[in-house]
């Protein structure tokens, strides 16, 4: 049975990574943090198991899920709404404890 497609983007679209210019950041932004982007590649890149990835981070299952979900979540709106995805650093508060 072949799939029965119910979202629409209006044809092809191109996801190019660059480096903003900070006056240049659209106000629109679906921001996914440094947290949030880590968990995913550990996850769905590197195929870390939510327990293997959380020793490696060095927080609970339960914190890493919740980065987990949240970076999904804000994935899949900037794709599905198509809006900028603007990539956050780590926070100095993160930088200091790692």
């Amino acid at each position: 049975m072949p799939w029965r497609h119910e979202l629409d983007i209006g044809g092809e679209l191109v996801y190019v990574p660059v480096r903003p210019v900070p006056s240049a950041v659209p106000p629109n932004c679906v921001e996914i943090s440094a947290e949030e982007l880590e968990a995913l590649k550990l996850v769905y890149l590197d195929g870390l198991t939510l327990d293997e990835a959380a020793a490696r981070v060095g927080v609970s299952r339960t914190t890493l899920w919740r980065a987990l979900e949240s970076g999904r979540r804000k994935l899949v709106q900037a794709l599905v709404e198509q809006k900028p995805l603007r990539l956050l650093p780590p926070s100095p508060r993160a930088e200091q404890t790692g």
